[in-house]
């Protein structure tokens, strides 16, 4: 357990005692802040002094207490009058702006921030249970977004600390209830800002009331206090240091004894009894160079025995997330085990700031850039406050990449800074964004291009059928920013579209057939020439305008006077493993081979480039190779056409560019379509963009002809999340 000190009385609380504690305070910098620090302080005993927290304890000394624990951490009387203060604005006793006349509007900001957050209490933040981990750590993000003052979060965890203090007075089931509530959202929030001392102390607490009968284990296995074994600790530090400077090594050293919570944990995580943690006590030795941590190895080792098994150079073999240090267990003077950690300034700097932070290493949470800016920036502060001026210890939302708005069940959703209820409807669940007409923001009917704010709670007004408006994709009117619920939208015009074109693709041939006098035509050798399983998949791409209707009616009479053709006195060139021929007009013995830029097939409309040495090149007519060619160069091109034989088949290797909304089990899917159509894969490279939420696949893939392509193209297109699929140039 953490020590605590106690500056306040623990029954009731009296203006001697409010007196008492303020000439306890260092000397104040300004001495009006401090003179209006006492002002509130006295208000608090008038307003609050007669009722109780929920604790039982007399509401205003319970606030003192918890500004007393703000006090130690040596934080400005601004902060302390707000943790003071904050009650009165959710109380109706003062508003913002007679905070701001009174106290400045600093103190008024925070006080706003608290009140935000305390409406969250005790229900949503109760909640984590019955939602799961993944609602623990959105909450978490939740209160870090709406706090842009680290001093904000401070005041929340002390308030936290002080309640878990108290806890003996409540029911079991509000002990539990609590304590894995502080365990799952509060402690962790303290771990990622740095804050050792509240983290032990609200981690111990926890498991005090999660736990009790491990925890008395382990309290009483510890066999001495805690004071004893920082006394222990201060006694290796010393003789370190004093060997360290005969040897000439440059050494900054701490250690603190490990907390119960994080024993206890470490017992669970690898199946061990306590006689096996060896790290009870820890000694962190930072030297300027990777040669000093070594020298001070050596040293180390040779003052004291060391445990082989336990010993690890994750300098010469850093783990995977390029941690370095060199971990070693040596048996102390008073014969209990001692972990020593033994690594460079800069090693440390990275192991506290880059990608192997404690707190990523410890929960490993996804990577989330926008909380990392704003947990380094907190902890910038908290470390270097005298430094930086008061703008600077305010976070702007200028690059604020996310947001964590609630559904009226208390259910924290993320979504991209500058998301509209569109979004959040979206978000909830495709229908919900089908349905959706309308939205109340915080209980007030809000517009739906609205950008919604951290912390708001929002409220989907439906309709039973679903029907989006077209005017949501305009990206000038601002109903949609998220990519999710643009390509949802996209989606369900697309399935509506495609009954659209069947119709519009049956008139367009019946048009043309009547036209030419055919009276009819195969649909469904025609579709399978094109790679499509039915006739309706036919009308559909004709009435896109993917097919020529022209192409399909006349499709009879062209077969009749292919076939009634003489055969052409020219030479076939057959590529090397390919099928269909390349027939090269007016040339004869020369090679033939497919551009590997535009990967012609069967079907497309190409031309040949007669090379130096190695034959003809065959390209599509549209490649970009082709189309900026010289003057000089185009003198070299040649007719080419595909060889009509069908009786012959062949693989050719075609790109394909998919975009499509990032998800899990996208490229399964994909791969699917795929498999399905009997498609193969030679080759495919893959790009995701967290910002925009999308992926882009690149897919060489082997097919028979253009039409085949074609259908493979309308499958992916058609795909759940697939913003769009097309040939890659």
């Amino acid at each position: 357990m953490v020590a605590v000190t106690r500056r306040l009385p623990e029954d009731h609380l009296d203006s001697d005692a409010i007196d008492a504690w303020l000439a306890l305070l260092p000397q104040p910098e300004d001495a009006e802040i401090r003179r209006k620090l006492g002002e509130a302080a006295h208000s608090v005993l008038d307003l609050f002094g007669k009722q109780e927290e929920r604790s039982g304890q007399q509401l205003a000394l319970y606030i003192l207490h918890v500004t007393d624990i703000l006090a130690q951490f040596d934080l400005d009387d601004s902060t302390l009058i707000a943790a003071i203060l904050h009650r009165t604005l959710s109380a109706h006793i003062f508003d913002h702006d007679t905070l701001q006349q009174r106290y400045g509007e600093s103190v008024a900001r925070r006080i706003q921030s608290l009140d935000k957050i305390h409406q969250l209490t005790p229900g949503v933040l109760a909640d984590r249970e019955e939602k799961g981990e993944e609602h623990s750590e959105n909450l978490r993000r939740l209160l870090l977004g709406l706090s842009g003052d680290v001093r904000v979060i401070m005041i929340m965890l002390a308030e936290r600390v002080h309640l878990m203090r108290r806890q003996e007075s409540f029911s079991e089931s509000n002990q539990h209830r609590f304590s894995r509530n502080t365990l799952d959202i509060f402690a962790p929030l303290a771990n990622r800002l740095g804050i050792w001392q509240i983290k032990w102390e609200l981690e111990d607490l926890s498991l005090r009331y999660l736990h009790p009968r491990q925890y008395r284990e382990i309290a009483i296995r510890l066999e001495e206090r805690r004071d004893e074994r920082l006394s222990s600790i201060k006694s290796v530090i010393k003789k370190l240091d004093a060997v360290f400077e005969e040897q000439g090594i440059h050494a900054e050293m701490s250690g603190r004894p490990k907390h119960i919570y994080s024993i206890w944990r470490k017992m669970q995580r690898k199946d061990m009894d306590f006689s096996h943690i060896f790290d009870v006590r820890a000694v962190r030795v930072l030297v300027d160079s990777i040669a000093g941590c070594y020298s001070a190895l050596g040293i180390v080792h040779g003052l004291w025995r060391h445990i082989p098994q336990e010993f690890d150079d994750y300098i010469a073999t850093p783990k995977a997330n390029l941690y370095q240090s060199i971990h070693t267990v040596v048996i102390g003077d008073d014969q209990r085990p001692l972990e020593i950690q033994i690594r460079t300034y800069e090693m440390h700097e990275h192991a506290e700031r880059g990608v192997a932070a404690h707190w990523r290493y410890k929960e490993q949470r996804g990577q989330n850039r926008d909380l990392e800016r704003r947990i380094e920036w907190m902890r910038q502060w908290l470390e270097q406050r005298d430094d930086l001026d008061e703008q600077s210890q305010l976070h702007s939302d200028d690059d604020q990449q996310h947001i964590y708005v609630l559904t009226p069940q208390g259910k924290v959703i993320e979504l991209g800074y500058g998301a509209t209820p569109i979004d959040f409807a979206y978000a909830i669940h495709t229908s919900v964004g089908h349905r959706c007409r309308g939205a109340k923001v915080d209980g007030r009917i809000t517009p739906l291009t609205q950008p919604l704010q951290n912390g708001q709670t929002v409220e989907i007004m439906t309709a039973k059928q679903e029907q989006p408006s077209r005017d949501w994709m305009s990206s000038r009117l601002g109903y949609v920013r998220s990519s999710r619920a643009r390509s949802r939208i996209r989606q369900w015009f697309r399935q509506q579209d495609y009954d659209t074109h069947v119709e519009a693709g049956k008139e367009s041939l019946e048009r043309e057939m009547m036209r030419l006098g055919a009276a009819r035509v195969n649909l469904s050798k025609i579709a399978r020439h094109f790679n499509m399983k039915s006739d309706e998949g036919l009308y559909a791409a004709i009435g896109r305008g993917d097919i020529s209707p022209v192409q399909v009616a006349g499709w009879d009479l062209r077969q009749q006077q292919e076939s009634a053709k003489p055969a052409p006195k020219r030479r076939r060139k057959q590529l090397p493993g390919k099928a269909p021929q390349l027939i090269v007009q007016g040339v004869d013995d020369l090679l033939t081979h497919l551009g590997q830029c535009c990967k012609p097939v069967p079907g497309d409309e190409v031309t040949g480039y007669i090379t130096r040495g190695r034959g003809i090149t065959v390209h599509r007519k549209d490649c970009s190779v082709v189309q900026h060619m010289s003057e000089e160069e185009q003198q070299r091109l040649i007719e080419v056409e595909w060889e009509s034989d069908e009786s012959e088949s062949g693989e050719f290797k075609v790109d394909i560019r998919v975009i499509a909304l990032d998800r899990k089990g996208l490229f399964r899917d994909i791969s699917a379509i795929f498999s399905n159509e009997e498609v193969d894969i030679t080759t495919v490279r893959t790009h995701t963009s967290p910002k925009k939420q999308q992926a882009v696949m690149r897919f060489t893939v082997e097919i028979s002809d253009i039409g085949q392509l074609q259908g493979l193209l309308e499958k992916l297109n058609q795909s759940p999340d697939v913003i769009k699929a097309m040939r890659a140039t």
